[in-house]
C-alpha cells in the first residue's frame, strides 16, 4: 500500500485519503455573467496530463483537512505535498507549461 504524507498528520495509508481534483483552479471573477457553457467548462473541464500534476487531496479518514500535492500521473509517485495556505508551489506552472507544449 502506498503512503501519502498528510501535511498535518504525517505519512498514512492511501485508503485514508480522497482525491479532490485539479489544484489551483481559480473561481470565475464574475460568476453571474457566465453562460451555461462557460459554467460547464469551469465545473467539468480539467487538465489530464501525463506526468507531473498539481492535485487537491482530502485526509478524509484522518484530520479531514484539504491539501495540495504534486503527483506524477504515470508512476503515481507523490513528489511533494503542501497545505492550501502555503504559496503555490508548482501548480500553475505545471498546467501552463503543458498547454504550451514544453516540459515542466
Amino acid at each position: 500500500m502506498q503512503l501519502i504524507a498528510c501535511p498535518w498528520c504525517g505519512p498514512r495509508e492511501e485508503v485514508e485519503f480522497s482525491y479532490g481534483g485539479q489544484a489551483h483552479v481559480p473561481y470565475p471573477d464574475s460568476p453571474a455573467e457566465l453562460s451555461d457553457e462557460e459554467w460547464a467548462h469551469y465545473v467539468f473541464f480539467r487538465d489530464n496530463p501525463k506526468g507531473r500534476f498539481a492535485e487537491r487531496w482530502n485526509h478524509s479518514a484522518g484530520c479531514r483537512r484539504w491539501f495540495n500535492a504534486i503527483r506524477d500521473t504515470t508512476t503515481y509517485r507523490f513528489e511533494r505535498v503542501y497545505r492550501l495556505d502555503d504559496p503555490k508551489r508548482g501548480g500553475t506552472e505545471l498546467a501552463s507549461s503543458r498547454k504550451e507544449g514544453t516540459a515542466p
